[in-house]
């Protein structure tokens, strides 16, 4: 039984999609009871895999998604509704590779080359483009990107300055090949030795990060549907004091994230917006206002 079907007495239940990580592992194995609220999750192995049929279908009443991939829906005008909750977040230049053997001795090094990754939405290659203009490497339009999916959200298209790989073509199989000089890779960064980050201090790049932004960027979040927010507001604030519940806040600096409040996150959203639209990545301009835009009242 869904949220609108539930009967009075009766607690809801909503279609839930979330990966499992020490802040949701309580939440998904039944460790905080509700009166008022059931999750019945869906099995996806790769939660990234949730994220396209949530913003295209509504399949979910309530889903992990990227960050990036949340602006473009809500620029796009998709119904959803963004939840103060962080389920991801990391430094980014670990993610960054290149051949052990390759010229390239930093970020300024990747003008003009090419850079696999797996689609110009992903919210990693976000943060590192940004990163990369920051460390006084090229803007995205002075490097050939080279992508191998579409975005989640229907109707987004890749920049001029970016082209698909052939059909059936791997990222990894190309750059091990020379037929990329670089590659951005998700949170599973591989143990190859024939492989090294193009930032020679992973480390050092990110506590350079911290220093200016002061910030820890932000991969995934929580979403709902508009009308579960709209419908059932008080399942919501239910949902949000499951997921706190679920796990102690992560604590925030620069090996934590950002605590779970709209105030506190207000910093990360603004940098991802600036950097989406220096990389072409929304139709249409946005406001950090709007991000949270249809969040029921009460929730800060």
């Amino acid at each position: 039984m869904t949220a609108s079907g539930a009967t009075a007495g009766e607690a809801a239940t909503l279609r839930a999609a979330m990966g499992t990580y020490p802040r949701t592992r309580a939440l998904k194995e039944g460790g905080v009871p509700s009166p008022l609220l059931r999750l019945d999750f869906a099995d996806i192995p790769v939660i990234s895999r949730a994220f396209a049929p949530m913003v295209r279908e509504l399949r979910f009443d309530l889903s992990e998604i990227a960050i990036a991939t949340f602006l473009q829906a809500r620029a796009a005008g998709r119904p959803l509704v963004l939840l103060p909750v962080v389920l991801a977040a990391r430094f980014q230049q670990s993610a960054l590779l290149c051949r052990a053997e390759s010229a390239i001795r930093g970020p300024a090094d990747l003008a003009g080359k090419r850079i696999g990754v797996r689609a110009y939405s992903q919210t990693t290659g976000m943060w590192l483009r940004g990163i990369i203009m920051e460390e006084g490497g090229p803007a995205p339009a002075e490097s050939r990107w080279i992508t191998f999916e579409d975005a989640h959200v229907a109707g987004i298209a890749d920049p001029p300055f970016a082209e698909r790989a052939p059909g059936g073509a791997d990222m990894m199989a190309m750059l091990r090949a020379g037929e990329l000089d670089a590659v951005i890779v998700g949170n599973d960064v591989p143990d190859d030795p024939g492989l090294r980050t193009v930032f020679p201090d992973p480390g050092a790049a990110a506590r350079a990060f911290w220093a200016r932004q002061r910030i820890v960027p932000v991969n995934h979040m929580l979403c709902i549907t508009r009308e579960l927010a709209e419908g059932r507001p008080e399942l919501v604030r239910e949902l949000l004091r499951m997921v706190r519940e679920a796990a102690a806040p992560v604590p925030p600096g620069p090996h934590g994230a950002p605590p779970d409040s709209r105030a506190s996150l207000r910093p990360v959203i603004e940098l991802a917006l600036r950097y989406m639209a220096e990389q072409d990545m929304l139709p249409r301009p946005l406001t950090p206002d709007e991000v949270w835009d249809g969040l029921p009242q009460g929730i800060e």
